[in-house]
């Protein structure tokens, strides 16, 4: 995987999560760069039993978006983890899908910090989610 070619590592990102939770979530990373991430992932099966999307399952895709975006941000060698994550749950979603898109707003040498919108399928807003991961050497 190289972090210089945004399509073989949005390819790889994928491929590697296929044994992970985003791939049991259904995300897919449509677009990445160390200023913005895009992925989506489909209301159904990630639902809480009264039909709506979980408000996990939006933690879960802000935290996959944000997380790739550090992870660029940080460079070879390095890698980012999550030390804090945060959502305000705006409105509910009971089908389609929802798309995030996770906006850097800080990239320092040891923090990085992104804000994650996640909309429904009208362009209507899900969730707001702010993430700060540490980046360190791997």
């Amino acid at each position: 995987m190289t972090l210089t070619n945004p399509d073989e590592f949005i390819a790889a990102v994928n491929e590697a999560g296929k044994s992970h939770l985003p791939a049991r979530m259904g995300i897919e990373i449509l677009e990445a760069s160390p200023e913005r991430v895009v992925g989506r992932m489909p209301v159904e099966g990630n639902t809480q039993p009264y039909g709506l999307l979980h408000g996990g399952a939006s933690v879960v895709l802000a935290e996959t978006l944000g997380s790739t975006g550090a992870a660029l941000h940080a460079g070879e060698g390095r890698i980012a983890v999550g030390i804090e994550i945060n959502a305000t749950h705006h409105r509910s979603a009971t089908s389609g899908h929802v798309t995030g898109v996770a906006t850097r707003t800080h990239g320092g040498r040891t923090l990085a910090t992104y804000e994650i919108e996640i909309t429904d399928d009208e362009g209507r807003r899900i969730c707001t989610s702010r993430l700060t991961c540490m980046l360190r050497d791997a």
